[in-house]
């Protein structure tokens, strides 16, 4: 059996406590639209944007393509040896003799070729017999020099105390003065004989033709009873080392070739060999009619088979 009053106020009360919590419904969604829960927000405040990575990063496994190579220059010039020269008579004269062939090696001094001598010979020995004489005579009259010299001291002695004349002091003074001018006299001869005897000898070493280094002999253009006149070239003589290639460079591409950049030598006379050198010295100047360097390489360790005058490529070393 209800109690009325428990009746009441059940019927009274239902109502109000559904509206409470329709009311706290309410309010809890409204609060929930307005401001997200304090986890969310930290997330979002904490993640980065979103950026997409490189193609390259992308593609880390793929290797990169290969850079183009560089343009390469050809440089082209003889090969030539650090001494050559022009092997010439240095006096007119007859060849009485050859000693040498093409191809032959020649130490420094050695002789060439050899001109006719016999007159340059029989003056020497003349002079030599004229320096002989001079100095004997000389010998004679300074002997004589020294005799006059006592006898004139005397004199002076003499004169001084009165027992020898004026007349016979002037003799022996005249004395002295004539054997100090004889051997002035035989002096003078002996140096002058002396200075055509080293002419002469000067002459008889010009009579030798010789190599001026150490090398081979490339060119002979001497024969035997060949009259020669002084600077007539006869003879080409040339180092077989060190050995330099002369080239020269456009100037767009000169700053590639500094002093000792490595350098690649072929020749085509021996289309497998390869040689290894290096840029030596550089001209210092540009010549202006052709926009180019001179260059001068040094090949290193040269082989037997490259010869002076051979044409060379030269390339810069990879």
């Amino acid at each position: 059996m209800v109690n009325p009053m428990n009746a009441r106020i059940y019927r009274c009360g239902f109502p109000a406590l559904a509206s409470a919590i329709a009311s706290a419904a309410l309010l809890f969604c409204v609060l929930g639209c307005k401001s997200a829960p304090p986890s969310a927000v930290s997330a979002s405040e904490t993640t980065p944007p979103h950026v997409d990575a490189p193609a390259v990063a992308a593609n880390a496994d793929t290797p990169a393509p290969p850079a183009a190579a560089p343009a390469t220059f050809t440089a082209y010039g003889p090969l030539v040896a650090e001494q050559q020269a022009d092997v010439g008579a240095e006096r007119d004269g007859r060849i009485v003799s050859i000693a040498v062939e093409i191809g032959d090696r020649v130490r420094t001094g050695q002789l060439l070729a050899q001109l006719d001598d016999r007159m340059l010979q029989a003056n020497c020995a003349a002079q030599k017999a004229r320096i002989a004489a001079a100095q004997a005579e000389v010998r004679d009259w300074k002997a004589e020099q020294e005799s006059a010299r006592a006898d004139l001291h005397r004199a002076d002695a003499l004169l001084a105390g009165h027992i020898l004349s004026q007349e016979s002091w002037e003799v022996a003074k005249y004395k002295v003065d004539e054997t100090t001018a004889q051997v002035d006299r035989y002096q003078s001869e002996q140096m002058a004989a002396e200075a055509e005897l080293n002419a002469t000898q000067v002459a008889l070493d010009q009579s030798r033709i010789v190599a001026p280094f150490d090398g081979v002999v490339g060119r002979v253009s001497a024969r035997p009873d060949q009259q020669v006149k002084q600077g007539d070239n006869l003879f080409w003589v040339t180092a077989e080392a060190p050995l330099r290639v002369l080239f020269t460079v456009p100037e767009s591409a000169m700053r590639k070739f500094t002093v000792g950049a490595a350098l690649d030598l072929t020749t085509p006379d021996y289309p497998g060999l390869r040689q290894a050198g290096h840029v030596l010295r550089l001209s210092p100047v540009i010549d202006p009619a052709s926009a180019s360097i001179q260059v001068i390489g040094a090949v290193d360790r040269p082989s037997p088979l490259l010869k002076p005058g051979m044409s060379m490529q030269i390339r810069l070393a990879p």
